[in-house]
């Protein structure tokens, strides 16, 4: 008999989320915990996302494990965003234009820590206003969409189609 080795979806993403459903956890639950860590996982502060996941997920009993990994896997879409939210944020608020050039960066904040310090937090603020905007409905639209796909792989598992284990 030859034994199909499961992919790295499968093992880090399918595979714990069955186990979860196997020890009783909702798929309500789930879904829950999936859409906050891909909201949270985006916010345009880089650095901050593990904290603001625990600092939400523990009042919120939300699932940990699931929690944090889908928070990772976002880590990606938070590079690929962090400017559009400063952009959107400098142009929400009329704000002007801040270089987000790293030597740029660099020889300012040596030579000019104030400014420097107000610009780049100004735009971490616009960036963080337009994310409380747009992180409801992204997350809204997240939970109900995976809530859909855990239900289906709660049917799944419970028809015996999937193992709990590998």
């Amino acid at each position: 008999m030859i034994e199909v080795k499961a992919s790295l979806w499968q093992r880090w993403v399918i595979r714990p989320i069955i186990q979860q459903l196997t020890q009783g956890v909702s798929p309500s639950k789930i879904a829950q915990a999936i859409a906050y860590g891909m909201t949270l996982g985006v916010f345009p502060i880089l650095g901050s996302t593990t904290l603001l996941t625990l600092l939400v997920g523990v009042p919120l009993r939300l699932n940990q494990p699931i929690l944090q990994a889908f928070k990772t896997l976002t880590y990606p879409m938070q590079w690929a965003s962090l400017m559009g939210f400063y952009r959107a944020g400098e142009w929400l608020f009329n704000a002007p234009h801040v270089s987000i050039h790293i030597p740029t960066m660099m020889k300012r904040f040596f030579a000019e820590p104030e400014p420097f310090f107000r610009d780049y937090g100004m735009t971490a603020l616009y960036g963080i206003a337009v994310w409380c905007l747009l992180a409801p409905a992204v997350g809204l639209i997240i939970y109900f969409v995976t809530k859909l796909l855990v239900e289906k792989l709660a049917t799944l598992k419970n028809s015996r189609s999937l193992p709990a284990s590998p």
